[in-house]
């Protein structure tokens, strides 16, 4: 059995206290006490706990993955899962825990809280926008819209997007609608921006509806879309569960998918392709981002940019 801190002052003939600034290298100690603690520790074959020695450091002991949300449900969604247990496979490899925490919009108090938190070793954080300034620079990193000064790590949602539109307008689609994010999410901007930008240089008609990135939103994106533009032939949406609501919508209402409106969704997740039509969509390689984002919050890396998006072609489109 390994001895405690107090097996080893007890030993030494010194208390507790002196043990711990001599076995630690912080605080004063006398040249004789050192000398009979370190021998102490010796000959009981002291080990100091790993989360014990990072609490003495105030180097923390676990990562945060902050998600900002309005949903009280988020921390359950399929893409939260992904990217804990990216996070959670890096920060094992350094001797660290992983927690879950959902941020509210107005989450100021709560990143102030983090950062004060002496246990946190780094923060992971999404679902921002630029307004979101976390006080710990050099131990945050961004999954999602980049922040000033701080690493992070995204999809090139624009990318893929635009690819998946390019083909789209190549099978004559001329209607095309987009299912966006929230317009508070950061990360909803580029590719609303990249669709804003395409259909504006095809000369093509404007039709958003805003999601958020849930299958339910999708169902009602898509009533909303054959009511307010019945001739729409192509429906984009920023995610794969919002697609598939639209498929589900448009099922309901008789549309027949392609023949009368193309889908497309963005993640390629696996039920992309278990779906019939099986689901167009595009790559997403969100474990990647996540554990380059959780290395860049450790200081082991830089933060890694944009990671490449590619379309991925089915029935749906």
């Amino acid at each position: 059995m390994t001895a405690d801190l107090a097996a080893v002052a007890r030993r030494a003939g010194v208390s507790p206290a002196t043990a711990s600034r001599v076995l630690s290298g912080r605080g004063p100690a006398s040249a004789a006490s050192r000398q009979q603690v370190l021998a102490a520790a010796a000959e009981l074959g002291y080990r100091p706990h790993p989360v014990a020695r990072r609490l003495a450091r105030g180097t923390g002991t676990r990562v945060v993955f902050g998600f900002r949300d309005r949903r009280t449900d988020v921390l359950s969604d399929q893409w939260v899962c992904r990217v804990v247990a990216a996070v959670a496979e890096v920060a094992d490899r350094h001797g660290l825990g992983v927690s879950l925490r959902r941020l509210p919009l107005d989450c100021g108090p709560d990143l102030a809280e983090i950062a004060a938190d002496r246990s946190v070793a780094a923060l992971v954080l999404a679902g921002h926008d630029r307004s979101v300034r976390p006080a710990m620079r050099g131990r945050v990193a961004t999954i999602g819209a980049a922040v000033d000064g701080i690493p992070g790590a995204d999809v090139d949602s624009a990318a893929g997007l635009t690819a998946l539109l390019t083909h789209l307008h190549a099978q004559g689609r001329r209607r095309i609608a987009l299912v966006g994010g929230q317009r508070w999410l950061g990360a909803a901007r580029a590719p609303r921006d990249a669709y804003a930008s395409f259909v504006t240089a095809a000369g093509l008609p404007s039709r958003t509806v805003t999601g958020d990135f849930t299958a339910a939103r999708g169902r009602a994106a898509a009533r909303r879309i054959l009511d307010r533009w019945p001739d729409t032939d192509a429906v984009v949406a920023v995610n794969d569960a919002t697609a598939l609501g639209v498929l589900a919508g448009l099922a309901q209402a008789g549309a027949a998918v392609p023949h009368d409106i193309a889908v497309t969704g963005f993640d390629d997740l696996p039920t992309a392709d278990a779906v019939r039509p099986a689901l167009s969509t595009a790559t997403h390689p969100v474990e990647r981002i996540a554990a380059a984002a959780c290395t860049a919050a450790l200081g082991l890396a830089p933060g890694a940019g944009l990671f490449p998006s590619r379309p991925v072609l089915r029935e749906s489109a």
